[in-house]
């Protein structure tokens, strides 16, 4: 299942919050929020691009069988990676967020497709026909694969953004 990823370093963010708050330097604030974004960016970059590049291969066509090019002209891969979001807090519970925005997918495209793409797997109707079904298959746990991939160097960066607004308030 594609989840959110939440990049927190609980009590040092939430403490830092507060004295920034207290201090009212909006300047390091901005710039707090400013750095911490820069750090998480490359993860949601890597998700898009991992996503439009994700291999979606089919089970072939039977004997018999007509295929042919898809009637949509929407691709799913590319209306999937921008529904990739990244969202910085400083305030409340602090931290960088990186998700799948569900309002951004198109109404048609329920959030199971993009957790069943993250499983390995895409069954769905033959050009919307119900009686004919097609088995699709994928890498699967890419989310997961790419946030592991990001997780030390984010995790090492708003430490060290942390430490060097730390300094600058005290």
């Amino acid at each position: 299942m594609v989840q959110n990823v939440r990049i927190t370093g609980t009590g040092q963010l939430l403490e830092l919050s507060r004295r920034l708050r207290a201090a009212g330097h909006e300047n390091i604030r901005s710039s707090f929020q400013r750095r911490i974004r820069h750090a998480a960016e490359p993860l949601r970059s890597d998700l898009q691009d991992t996503i439009r590049g994700l291999q979606i291969r089919s089970q072939g066509r039977k004997a018999g069988n007509r295929g042919g090019r898809s009637p949509t002209t929407r691709p799913l891969r590319a209306l999937i990676a921008e529904a990739v979001r990244l969202s910085v807090r400083t305030t409340g519970n602090p931290g960088a967020r990186v998700y799948l925005d569900k309002g951004r997918l198109p109404s048609d495209i329920p959030i199971g497709v993009v957790n069943r793409l993250h499983e390995g797997r895409l069954r769905h109707p033959v050009f919307g026909n119900r009686r004919r079904w097609a088995q699709q298959t994928t890498t699967p746990l890419w989310w997961d694969k790419t946030v592991r991939a990001h997780q030390d160097h984010i995790t090492r960066e708003v430490a060290r953004v942390t430490d060097d607004v730390r300094r600058r308030i005290e």
